[in-house]
């Protein structure tokens, strides 16, 4: 069963929590999305608070997939770049898919509606994210249209005496003015 996607949910107390435990069970079966595991949910719950506040002050929107459940099964941010040379692209963060729902193709549903969600934002043309080397994650997004346009060697310190390349990508949407 497909993942239904809401662009701009309310945040509240269930959602919130459920986004929270999507991130650490995404962190602890070895998913690249901030951190290392083990990591808890108190850990967690500043950087949601982060991207919470983002979307306070209108700088991002959340993507939200949920289950057949009604479960929080994956998410993605969208925030769009402040700088006034480079508003025509915006970035996708915290792009995730719960563990227990990997390989049914969600993780190709999220960036479809993702980049729907983008389409949808006057004057964007282009999405951005960086994903962690070592781990294939940049195949995954070149089968999905992004094309790698950056790489910083052994930038992503994940160990002592481990270090990932940080590499950057690009989907292009076109222009929609």
């Amino acid at each position: 069963m497909a993942l239904t996607f809401t662009l701009d949910p309310s945040v509240d107390p269930a959602l919130h929590d459920g986004i929270v435990t999507l991130w650490a069970d995404v962190s602890n079966a070895g998913g690249s999305v901030g951190f290392v595991p083990p990591v808890s949910r108190e850990e967690i719950r500043p950087e949601l608070v982060k991207h919470l506040a983002a979307m306070a002050e209108g700088r991002t929107r959340l993507l939200v997939g949920r289950d057949e459940d009604g479960s929080v099964a994956a998410t993605a941010f969208l925030t769009l770049n402040t700088h006034r040379l480079m508003k025509h692209w915006l970035w996708l963060y915290t792009v995730m898919v719960h563990p227990g729902h990997q390989g049914r193709g969600y993780g190709r549903d999220l960036l479809a509606a993702a980049a729907d969600a983008a389409r949808g934002i006057e004057g964007i043309e282009a999405i951005r994210l960086t994903c962690r080397g070592g781990e294939g994650l940049e195949h995954f997004y070149a089968s999905c249209g992004y094309k790698e346009v950056g790489r910083v060697p052994d930038a992503i310190r994940v160990a002592p005496g481990e270090d990932r390349d940080d590499i950057t990508m690009l989907l292009p949407l076109g222009r929609l003015d």
